[in-house]
């Protein structure tokens, strides 16, 4: 038991923490013998529609609008297309008061891949770019995605992901930490070889690489992305183009967009399943199993029998490091319950919601596998009210 105590141990750390010293260690010997292209002052201008699918947007679809409008990039080779399937709230027509855009809207309602493929079918450009409703976007983020494009090598590319935290924040912060973490191991990923996934906030493909998806799909923009890695093609990463949106109005509202993301992960596990085969794609399957999967699937597991073995082990043996371990892993899960307690609080300290959030991601996990697998998920988004 004490064997498997470490080894689960070592999985937990290399999940978080592992990998991206890892990562960081390739990319330094990587550099010694690949030098890297300078593309910061590169500017090509591939044609390029914006698609924004958009349902029941009403109240913000106005500032998206005027978010798109203002973005640089030459007019003459760039075409928006907004779909609104199903908005029964008059997003639609707020949208079609603005001839630059073009408006598809239909009265039923689909989900958002076969609206996504609606709005694909009428592309005629070099690039698409997708962006959610609710995201903003600096004005420089087209011209920063469309660079990448002078390397062959890259399919697609995927913007930055930036979440608004108040000065006087809640239970959001954690969720503000976590994606400027996971930006940096986004950025190494790319560094390394390829990106493990697009954020569905903001990313680009080469038109002619799309290929059609399930329409029962919950992660539209990981296997939009993902189906153009395992043809060979690199997910680039680009920090300076992103996208800016708010947090879920509260702990409940985030938890029920935590789930269908987690029931879609397990989803988009299963259906790229031929990427942990590390014979066919060698280096996108290690970054794939040590971002994802672990993340995903094994490591919410193991952290609760990590602490059962290691109250197993104190019981059994008069060891002090196992009584240190079990003191750090229940003052860990003390903050955490200490940060659920507080998490609609407005608070200036936000250490504690570090744990929380940790641990309510992992929770999540959990609840949405067992979605997947033993419930149904419908593919029309229940949308998280938002501040």
């Amino acid at each position: 038991m004490k064997f498997s105590f470490w080894v689960i141990l070592f999985i937990i750390f290399y999940t978080y923490i592992g990998y991206g010293l890892l990562l960081y260690v390739l990319i330094k010997l990587k550099q010694l013998f690949i030098k890297e292209v300078d593309i910061d002052e590169l500017v090509i201008t591939p044609s390029i529609t914006l698609i924004v699918a958009a349902y029941n947007e009403a109240p913000i679809i106005e500032e998206k609008i005027s978010n798109t409008l203002l973005l640089q990039y030459p007019k003459e080779q760039l075409k928006i297309i907004f779909i609104t399937d199903g908005s029964t709230d008059g997003t639609n027509l707020i949208i079609a008061k603005y001839p630059q855009i073009r408006l598809m809207h239909q009265d039923s309602r689909e989900g958002k891949v076969r609206a996504i493929e609606r709005a694909i079918a009428a592309v005629d450009t070099e690039l698409v770019v997708f962006s959610d409703a609710n995201a903003l976007l600096n004005k420089e983020a087209l011209l920063k995605l469309a660079r990448h494009y002078i390397n062959p090598r890259v399919g697609a590319v995927s913007g930055e992901k930036r979440v608004q935290v108040d000065g006087l924040s809640d239970a959001s912060s954690g969720e503000g930490f976590y994606w400027k973490y996971e930006s940096i191991l986004k950025k190494w990923d790319y560094a390394l070889n390829s990106v493990v996934g697009a954020a569905g906030e903001l990313y680009s493909i080469r038109s002619a690489l799309y290929k059609s998806i399930p329409p029962d799909t919950l992660l539209d923009d990981f296997m939009i992305s993902m189906n153009i890695a395992l043809e060979g093609y690199q997910i680039a990463y680009d920090p300076d183009a992103y996208a800016t949106e708010t947090t879920s109005e509260n702990v409940k509202e985030e938890l029920k967009r935590k789930v269908r993301i987690a029931a879609g992960a397990i989803q988009s596990l299963v259906r790229t399943k031929k990427l942990l085969n590390p014979f066919h794609y060698p280096l996108l399957s290690f970054q794939y199993i040590s971002h994802r999967l672990l993340r995903w699937a094994i490591t919410p597991f193991l952290m609760i029998i990590l602490f059962c073995f290691n109250v197993l082990i104190c019981l059994a043996n008069r060891s002090e490091i196992f009584y240190i371990l079990l003191f750090l892993q229940i003052c860990f899960y003390m903050f955490a319950f200490l940060g659920a307690f507080l998490a609609n609080k407005q608070m200036k300290r936000k250490v504690l919601f570090i744990p929380f959030y940790f641990v309510f991601m992992n929770y999540a996990m959990l609840l949405g596998m067992f979605r997947y697998l033993f419930s149904s998920q419908t593919v029309l988004w229940d949308k998280a009210k938002r501040k």
